[in-house]
């Protein structure tokens, strides 16, 4: 029970690895706010889980690409558990099109949630940490994608890259308050979300093309995820967790050929 006694909020926790890092959290004696945008019934579900676990849950329905919701769910959190410990940047949308074709409609929207709504978690958390006065742990979920110019991805390799940055920053600053920050970078992970963008034959072959042969579970982000946030982790802040299956190798490069 290494967060017993500790108050959670995760963005994008109705389903995927916000799910699974919600659950791990409960298990490990946190109570948890989970926040969605607009799958309320998973949402539930995961609220349901997390108190079958003796954890208290929150549903926060919000868009994280508002600062204002953004800052009302901290408060909300607060206002339930009594202070927030640990904060968890999730939330994610993503369109794929190539920059000259793109629907900038589209391209915005990922930028705002991406790249804004985990600016304004970040922010309103830490805002809350530093008032607590008693330290806390953040985790920005980011990608490959921050360094790896994946095409039909603009936005959201955009997106990735800057939230990077923004989390080393935003550790250094907070050092002096003992508010740790942190970045994941999960490589392909086998969610809902991939269904947007492929098919279940294209997800197990290309799975099976890794050089891992296999997509990574949310449950195993999750894990890392708990770990970093963890006292196991504490002298760990400004650094990216990396947990792809090798995707980020050179080997990749080549397509698995085994070239040199």
């Amino acid at each position: 029970m290494k967060f017993a006694g500790r108050s959670a909020l995760v963005t994008g926790s109705s389903r995927g690895i916000g799910k699974a890092v919600a659950l791990e959290l409960a298990r490990g004696g946190a109570d948890v706010a989970i926040n969605y945008h607009s799958q309320k019934g998973e949402a539930e579900a995961v609220a349901a889980e997390v108190e079958s676990l003796g954890r208290k849950a929150l549903l926060l329905q919000g868009d994280v690409s508002s600062q204002e919701r953004v800052d009302a769910m901290v408060a909300e959190t607060v206002a339930a558990f009594g202070k927030l410990d640990m904060f968890v940047s999730n939330a994610v949308y993503s369109d794929r099109e190539l920059m000259i074709k793109a629907d900038m409609k589209g391209f915005r929207r990922t930028i705002d949630v991406t790249m804004w709504g985990a600016f304004y978690g970040v922010r309103a958390s830490s805002i809350q940490m530093v008032k607590q006065g008693h330290g806390g742990s953040i985790v920005v979920v980011s990608s490959p994608h921050a360094t790896i110019p994946i095409p039909t991805a603009m936005a959201y390799n955009m997106s990735k890259a800057a939230i990077d940055h923004m989390a080393r920053t935003a550790a250094i600053e907070l050092a002096p308050h003992r508010i740790r920050v942190n970045v994941v970078h999960p490589g392909w992970i086998d969610t809902p979300g991939e269904r947007k963008f492929f098919s279940e034959d294209q997800i197990q072959q290309g799975g099976a093309a890794l050089p891992w042969g296999r997509l990574g579970t949310p449950e195993e982000i999750g894990k890392a995820v708990t770990y970093v946030l963890s006292d196991d982790a504490d002298y760990m802040t400004g650094s990216t967790l990396l947990i792809d299956g090798g995707v980020s190798l050179p080997w990749w490069s080549n397509r698995g050929e085994g070239k040199m």
